[in-house]
């Protein structure tokens, strides 16, 4: 396998993951793929030479050991990682699609023309993309994780086995080599796979209730835009030269003079005195 290969395509997705997911291909390529490259591979590499048998009967050590051991640990975690890391290239597969419909409308519309604010932000469709590739990365890690666990019973190795399978004559003692770091190997891949699990569970939260509180937050912008504020006039109008408020003016009626007799000796012969109150103003006027 050419992990450098396989790096490089991975560490395209940790420009469009979140702070969960840059732990989770952290967590990956530190406690994963450099532990299985760097000791797995060597703690493993013997190990159905170091499967010995007390009896040299033509085939039966081959029989035990591949009834003990249907599937290597070193190859079934390889196939672990390459299956778990290929929903996040479904990621990197989608912004590339995004950048190629994004260089289309430009040579169609223009170079300032843009058809997304940000290939590689998660909206619309990218954000589901993400998520499934996270269900998905999620489910492959449990399955692996069961399959595991019921090959070789809760993921122990005993240090004798006894195997009665033909071509054995007998009943036969096998030992396998190394039983107890091959154990604390076993221990760790496992402990990692469950950390990169809870990683994902996380990130699918984190993103739902993200999305449910942006869509919350839309839905608030949306509806205090459309109420109309009323406030009830409990003052002057500022349109009005009214000095008096309103609500005293609904009440009040027109002022009669004191002496009307007065008033006409003021005004000039030629008018006639009338007084009225305005419905448009307040003030009372004299014609």
């Amino acid at each position: 396998m050419d992990w450098k290969t396989f790096q490089a395509l991975l560490s395209g997705v940790n420009r469009y993951s979140t702070a969960f997911g840059r732990i989770w291909l952290s967590v990956v390529f530190v406690f994963r793929v450099l532990v299985y490259v760097v000791a797995a591979e060597r703690v493993w590499g013997d190990d159905q030479r170091d499967f010995d048998c007390n009896i040299k009967q033509p085939g039966c050590p081959n029989v035990c050991y591949d009834h003990f051991f249907p599937i290597s640990h070193i190859r079934l975690w390889a196939l672990q990682l390459i299956f778990v890391t290929c929903p996040s290239l479904m990621v990197v597969m989608h912004v590339k699609y995004r950048d190629e419909r994004e260089r289309r409308y430009r040579a169609k519309h223009g170079a300032d023309a843009k058809l997304y604010d940000d290939t590689g932000k998660k909206h619309g469709g990218l954000w589901w993309t993400y998520l499934i590739s996270l269900f998905a990365k999620t489910i492959i890690e449990i399955a692996f994780l069961y399959i595991l666990h019921h090959i070789y019973d809760s993921f122990y190795l005993p240090r004798l086995v006894k195997c009665n399978i033909y071509p054995c004559p007998n009943q036969v003692d096998c030992y396998i080599g190394r039983p107890m770091e091959k154990r604390v190997f076993t221990y760790f891949m496992v402990g990692a796979s469950a950390l990169c699990i809870v990683l994902s569970v996380c990130e699918i939260i984190y993103l739902v209730f993200k999305r449910i509180a942006a869509c919350a937050k839309r839905l608030r912008r949306n509806r205090d835009r459309g109420m109309v504020v009323y406030h009830h006039p409990q003052y002057r109008d500022q349109d009005s030269s009214c000095t008096l408020p309103m609500h005293e003016l609904d009440h009040k009626g027109p002022r009669e003079p004191e002496d009307k007799s007065k008033l006409k000796d003021h005004l000039h012969p030629g008018y006639k005195a009338s007084v009225f109150l305005r419905a448009s103003a307040p003030n009372l006027s004299l014609t």
